[in-house]
């Protein structure tokens, strides 16, 4: 066997097992918890379960499951940062995988995955700029997934506002819906009808630029989203390769100042809080993670040092 043969045998051999441990690491959920300093000095504590692109389908049951066991965290309070379904069925079967975290205050705004439905693509488009949807693509129930949240006292945040009563507090939101369809228009500000609450929270399902800096500058003191599935496919010790959006691929997931250093940090004075969630799911016809495993967020804030 010559030299040559025997290199591409190996290559082909490590390929294979990196596509068979991306299989693997797709299903290997993990909760990662993170705390940021946002809180009057002697606040209590307040507990954020970050959930966000579960991309379920009626097939995927082990999902439902980890999602659903997510509430023995007992959260003060839910954001769900959109591309819930995957699947013209989904609707019923996202609010079976959150119908134990129903009872717990909470906010959703939509991605681009709730309102039409997944396609197979070329995950080399990927790496050369953020995805576009089809026109002729399957248009899900968004409807119903907003009917059934809604119903059960969550907030829709799509282009709107909105304050809840969290562990003892009032906490007010703003909300876009998905700048990856061009859909986020800011609403209307706080003197419409809104009651102000001790702490703002921005929610959007893609970090586009335009998006974060919208509700920066809006007063948010943090802010969520997904979208970017944590680059998805990374490369161990280096991280991701793209966000799907014009997010640097340093933020692609986790905590992090918004737009220069953590508030908390000299220099970050200007600056909020952004946590990216890496998303539970992946789209159907690419089911694979690597170096990036699936998550969802529990971020606890913390009173600031007085």
């Amino acid at each position: 066997m010559s030299g040559w043969t025997r290199a591409a045998g190996a290559t082909v051999a490590v390929g294979a097992g990196v596509l068979v441990w991306s299989l693997v690491e797709a299903r290997s959920f993990v909760v990662r918890q993170v705390s940021a300093p946002v809180l009057e000095p002697g606040a209590k504590p307040l507990r954020i379960l970050h959930l966000s692109d579960l991309h379920l389908t009626p097939q995927r049951r082990e999902t439902v499951a980890w999602v659903r066991s997510l509430a023995q965290f007992r959260p003060d309070l839910v954001v769900d940062t959109g591309d819930n379904m995957a699947h013209a069925d989904a609707a019923p079967v996202v609010l079976e995988a959150l119908e134990p975290l129903l009872g717990t205050p909470g906010v959703f705004v939509h991605g681009s995955n709730d309102y039409y439905g997944p396609r197979p693509k070329n995950p080399l488009r990927y790496l050369a700029a953020p995805t576009r949807v089809r026109r002729d693509a399957e248009e899900l129930d968004h409807e119903a997934l907003t009917a059934g949240l809604t119903s059960r006292g969550w907030l829709d945040l799509n282009n709107a506002r909105g304050a809840l009563d969290v562990a003892g507090r009032r906490v007010s939101f703003v909300g876009l819906d998905d700048p990856h369809l061009g859909r986020d228009a800011l609403p209307l500000d706080p003197g419409s009808g809104v009651e102000e609450g001790e702490l703002r929270i921005g929610v959007v399902h893609a970090p586009y630029l335009r998006a974060l800096e919208a509700l920066r500058g809006d007063g948010a003191q943090v802010i969520l989203a997904g979208h970017t599935h944590g680059g998805q496919v990374c490369v161990p010790g280096y991280g991701a390769l793209v966000t799907n959006c014009d997010l640097d691929t340093s933020r692609a997931k986790g905590l992090h100042g918004w737009p220069g250093a953590r508030p908390d940090a000299p220099g970050g004075e200007d600056s909020v809080w952004l946590n990216v969630s890496a998303g539970v799911g992946t789209n159907p016809y690419t089911p694979v993670r690597l170096a990036c495993r699936p998550e969802a967020t529990l971020l606890t804030l913390m009173p600031r040092e007085g």
